[in-house]
């Protein structure tokens, strides 16, 4: 299954991006990461069948373990793409968040932009190596 990470704003040259790129290339997933301009811009057409999760301060604050549960389940139920859509300062719309497969929030804090992507490319990692059987140190 695809994990598209598709953003607003453009990362650039910074420690978070180093961070997004460590982990992308120790997914073992196909991953594709997406940015979009602050407003307007068109979301690629996605792989379909797929689902959508929205980064959203109202959103579930899943454990890892859960998270990666979900994806599990997603992959075995034939999803080709799972998109993870970061929006723009002013979050996401009404309609989005209705559309939206599962709404993910990484706790009450607000976080910068950059360092939530940041923290999603660190736990799309995390979950597909919990996947992959490896030892996952909280559980149990």
């Amino acid at each position: 299954m695809l994990l598209h990470i598709i953003a607003r704003g453009k990362i650039a040259r910074s420690p978070e991006a180093d961070l997004v790129a460590r982990y992308e290339k120790r997914l073992t997933w196909p991953v594709k990461l997406t940015e979009l301009p602050e407003t307007g811009g068109r979301i690629p057409e996605p792989q379909a069948p797929y689902k959508t999760v929205l980064l959203d301060e109202r959103g579930k604050d899943l454990p890892s373990e859960e998270l990666a549960e979900t994806l599990g389940r997603w992959r075995d139920d034939g999803m080709r793409e799972c998109r993870f859509v970061l929006g723009a300062a002013d979050g996401h719309s009404q309609a989005d968040r209705r559309s939206a497969d599962l709404l993910l929030a990484f706790g009450k804090a607000t976080w910068p932009h950059l360092l939530a992507r940041a923290m999603l490319a660190e736990q799309l990692y995390r979950a597909t190596t919990i996947l992959a059987g490896h030892p996952y140190h909280r559980s149990g």
